[in-house]
């Protein structure tokens, strides 16, 4: 499967941004979903995850309450919709899939295919 991320952006603090990661080559529900972020210096960081099923998600403390994640079949899209966007929210966003399980994991290890990430700046 091939992952290509869009959607990232200056934007200042307050304001929202939805990230969009379109698959093609299998579909997204054969796979466990996630978006991770990256901050200069730090390490990849999990922010959110989507079961195969989408019945259940994971959230990083940080972005609980004000980011959704989400997936569409038709479009064979999974989206991250961030409200309420801070400075600390800066970093590259990564879509990554997980084949083989069900259940959400955490660690950026654990997923096999990435798309190329997504520059978010969140300005004071």
């Amino acid at each position: 499967v091939q992952l290509q991320a869009s959607g990232g952006g200056l934007v200042q603090t307050g304001a929202s941004l939805r990230l969009s990661c379109v698959a093609s080559g299998r579909t997204l529900s054969s796979y466990v979903m996630a978006w991770f972020r990256q901050a200069p210096g730090k390490e990849r960081a999990f922010v959110a995850g989507i079961s195969r099923s989408g019945s259940s998600t994971s959230y990083a403390d940080s972005v609980k309450g004000r980011f959704t994640i989400s997936s569409d079949a038709v479009k064979n899209t999974m989206y991250l919709q961030m409200n309420s966007l801070k400075p600390e929210d800066t970093a590259v966003y990564y879509c990554a899939v997980r084949r083989g399980v069900s259940s959400i994991r955490l660690g950026p290890a654990e997923y096999d295919y990435w798309g190329q990430g997504t520059q978010v700046t969140v300005s004071s």
